[in-house]
């Protein structure tokens, strides 16, 4: 004898209709916020930064020099753009005999305090990684075999070892700045023989990528004409 569970033979279907459409509800929320979270955050910190700067160059700006005084609404981004002319002129000057002297002298001033001048050269390294292009000293990026063995790390080949370390050890060795994460700017130089390296071919920058976001940012290998590799 068949046991009546009062269930009608559409409720099953009717349930798994009910699971499939919250399901695809579910993964449609997700796939929204996975493409308006990076653009939502991305808008908003560059909100910020605008609002920041346009706060702190209004500030320290007389009424009379103040854009903002002779508009009857304000601008987004003024003092930012203010605060880009600015740096250009100041550039501009310290480009001369006479900026060089007065950077070197506000700098060795700075380097003489004993807190201050390990805040200031700390800055001053990442700043010059960043916008001076320091990864032109870097030529390739390679794996090293490091600290042990099937343990690699990221290096960049800075050139090939010559002087007293060539003499001494006479191996056909290259020299490796093996950077920390997640500030590059420092690290230890290693001398590596050549065949014990790996050789990627990913750029110097897609490299810097990789060692400041801790792995997170991973560069796709890339062809030769430029098309993606998955």
């Amino acid at each position: 004898m068949s046991e009546n569970t009062g269930e009608t033979p559409t409720e099953p279907h009717r349930r798994g209709i009910h699971f499939t459409l919250g399901a695809r509800l579910r993964t449609y929320f997700l796939a929204g916020i996975l493409i308006t979270a990076p653009i939502g955050l991305t808008i908003y910190l560059t909100w910020l930064v605008i609002t920041f700067v346009d706060q702190r160059v209004f500030s320290v700006l007389p009424p009379q020099y103040n854009p903002a005084t002779y508009l009857p609404f304000g601008v987004p981004g003024l003092g930012l753009i203010v605060a880009v002319i600015a740096l250009t002129f100041i550039g501009a000057i310290t480009a001369g005999f006479l900026g060089r002297f007065f950077r070197h002298l506000i700098e060795g001033i700075l380097n003489r305090l004993p807190i201050i001048r390990s805040i200031y050269s700390a800055i001053k390294q990442i700043v010059e990684t960043v916008f001076a292009t320091k990864s032109a000293a870097f030529r390739e990026v390679v794996l090293v075999e490091y600290p042990r063995r099937d343990c690699w790390t990221i290096g960049f080949i800075t050139g090939t070892t010559q002087g007293e370390v060539k003499e001494l050890l006479e191996d056909d060795l290259i020299n490796i700045f093996v950077p920390t994460t997640p500030n590059p700017t420092s690290g230890f130089l290693l001398f590596v023989p050549v065949a014990e390296i790996k050789r990627l071919k990913m750029s110097v920058e897609d490299g810097l990528k990789l060692v400041i976001s801790g792995g997170i940012i991973t560069p796709t290998e890339k062809a030769a004409n430029g098309v993606s590799i998955k």
